[in-house]
């Protein structure tokens, strides 16, 4: 059960694109740190310290609000037609929530928190009253919504195209690169996710996750810091991408 919501290949390989949150890369783009403290001086958003398993909003609540996610991870949460919860989404630090409230005026899933950390809270409103004042806020909001269109493109192109072993290896690539352009350490990680979360999220049973996690334990891709097993050391990122490719490989050919 969800916590109440808190008051006020050789050819072109399918992969999960890391999300580079509401800042740009290192292409010449503004910094995830740059944004935030753009949006910081502008919108001055009420600041919200969020704890896991914390609800920030749910489906069906009338929508008024973005959210930005300033430290932390977040997954969004759908019901099943049966009632089932399914991960549809992985929030990062300086990732935006609650744009699926803007067209129909309701937020159409749960966004919940997976550990202790920050959001801002903007008014929709005020939002975009700031952007007509400000142009560079509009860009960053329309660049906020071109990222999260072409990751969802992504995360679909993954479950339908990789096999497992090759999916779980992109979600920990994914995961990894996500955290290297926020500046974070990458060679070991600690998924805020339950093997049957990310199972959910990448539409696998458990078993198959732990089956995936093991092969690429015995490749030496990834290893395991702590017996449970949620730490997890990623010597190099650019292995998990091999890892993937060797898997969509074609079988060679039989001798005649």
């Amino acid at each position: 059960m969800l916590n109440a919501a808190i008051p006020s290949t050789n050819a072109a390989v399918p992969t999960v694109q890391a999300q580079v949150g509401i800042g740009r890369d290192c292409t010449g783009q503004q910094s995830t740190a740059d944004t935030l403290k753009l949006l910081c001086e502008q919108l001055r958003p009420q600041r919200r310290v969020v704890h896991a398993g914390d609800t920030i909003y749910q489906a069906g609540e009338r929508f008024g609000n973005l959210y930005i996610l300033n430290s932390g991870f977040f997954k969004i949460v759908n019901l099943s037609a049966d009632g089932r919860e399914q991960v549809v989404g992985l929030k990062f630090r300086g990732d935006w929530l609650g744009f699926d409230g803007i067209a129909s005026g309701r937020y159409s899933c749960d966004a919940v928190a997976m550990d202790t950390g920050e959001i801002w809270v903007v008014s929709y409103e005020a939002l975009l009253a700031a952007c007509a004042a400000h142009p560079a806020l509009l860009q960053v909001l329309h660049a906020a919504m071109s990222r999260e269109i072409a990751h969802d493109r992504d995360s679909l192109m993954s479950v339908c195209t990789l096999p497992a072993d090759a999916r779980v290896a992109d979600f920990l690539r994914y995961w990894a690169e996500t955290l290297a352009e926020r500046g974070m350490r990458t060679d070991e990680i600690t998924l805020r996710m339950t093997r049957a979360e990310i199972g959910n999220y990448l539409g696998m049973t458990l078993e198959s996750v732990s089956r995936a996690l093991s092969r690429l334990a015995r490749d030496n891709v990834i290893g395991f810091a702590t017996k449970g097993r949620r730490d997890v050391q990623i010597p190099d990122v650019g292995a998990l991408s091999a890892f993937v490719q060797r898997c969509l490989a074609p079988a060679p050919a039989m001798l005649q």
